[in-house]
């Protein structure tokens, strides 16, 4: 089969596209013929080894995971003998981060708990794009944030697939959003529905005086302290990624800080049916950007990592 490997750290454009030998499914495994897999923050780093401190995770001096990818949408081609939720011929997706890695590729064998079935009604394409995105914001907006009708939110780094969605999300609660981001992404925040634009590389969205009920983070680039001042009494910050060193400053400070902070721990694939209820209904739609072919995934990566990219990048496998 064809993937996208990383044997070694190092720039994007090392990776190369080649002959590896077809995943053959353990007992508890599927084997999927992928459809479409998506760029993630984890792509980023691990395909550099940066920050230097994620190596603990991705293996010390070259990745243990060699072909990259954690999300993916496809159609189950053979089970391992203890397999129970699945069956030949079932068209699935996912984040399979909690189980494994390797959706730049043809086919991957990955647990049977790392995936879901894919709704007729609901394209591979935005499955694909729904499947890390939706339940992060999901997750910071509702499972931690508590979010309410006619709340004032803003959401940092609103121009990514988690922003996207988050806005989406708000909107079913009625409230003000605010997106925070900067170049090409901001017309189409706009016209995504942004109620509020701030550009951050020509003002300071912490020292704009406004005081929001619920931020966002997909970013997290200020210091728990410039966040707490932008908070109503009962306003809630919440996290779902961004740099390392500002995301340990958080960690640090939840537990003294005056108004709540969190950092979602994402539990993946957890609130799809939720999201599944939300897309038939129309309310929610993700904003795709590609799709790229497989034999450009390293393109795909660079341009989300330089944040260039408008909602979720998507790779097509097929």
């Amino acid at each position: 089969m064809k993937a996208i490997v990383c044997n070694s750290y190092g720039p994007t454009s090392k990776l190369q596209l080649r002959e590896v030998e077809k995943p053959t499914p353990k007992s508890n495994e599927v084997l999927i013929k992928v459809h479409f897999s998506a760029v993630n923050d984890y792509d980023w780093s691990m395909v550099r080894g940066e920050p230097k401190l994620y190596r603990l995770l991705f293996g010390l001096f070259k990745p243990k995971h060699p072909i990259p990818g954690m999300e993916l949408s496809g159609v189950i081609e053979s089970c391992g003998d203890e397999v129970t939720k699945f069956k030949v011929g079932d068209a699935v997706y996912g984040d399979i981060s909690a189980h494994g890695f390797g959706s730049f590729a043809e086919y991957v064998a990955i647990h049977e708990n790392a995936i879901v079935r894919k709704p007729e009604y609901l394209p591979f394409e935005e499955a694909t794009a729904l499947s890390h995105a939706a339940n992060l914001a999901w997750q910071g907006l509702v499972d931690f944030g508590k979010i309410e009708k006619d709340m004032n939110v803003l959401i940092n780094g609103a121009g990514g697939g988690v922003g996207s969605i988050g806005l989406q999300i708000a909107k079913t609660y009625n409230c003000q959003v605010t997106g925070v981001d900067t170049g090409d992404k901001l017309k189409a925040m706009k016209e995504t529905g942004f109620d509020y634009i701030i550009d951050y590389k020509k003002e300071d969205f912490t020292r704009s005086g406004n005081k929001y009920d619920l931020i966002l983070d997909a970013k997290t680039t200020r210091a728990p302290k410039a966040y707490q001042k932008m908070l109503n009494p009962n306003g809630k910050y919440v996290t779902v990624g961004g740099k390392i060193g500002r995301l340990l400053q958080i960690a640090l400070a939840q537990h003294v800080m005056k108004k709540p902070v969190y950092i979602v721990p994402l539990d993946a694939n957890k609130d799809l049916e939720q999201i599944h209820v939300l897309y038939e209904s129309g309310k929610i739609k993700p904003l795709i950007d590609g799709p790229f072919s497989l034999e450009k995934t390293g393109e795909a990566i660079q341009y989300f990592g330089e944040g260039k990219h408008h909602g979720k990048v998507i790779v097509s496998i097929k």
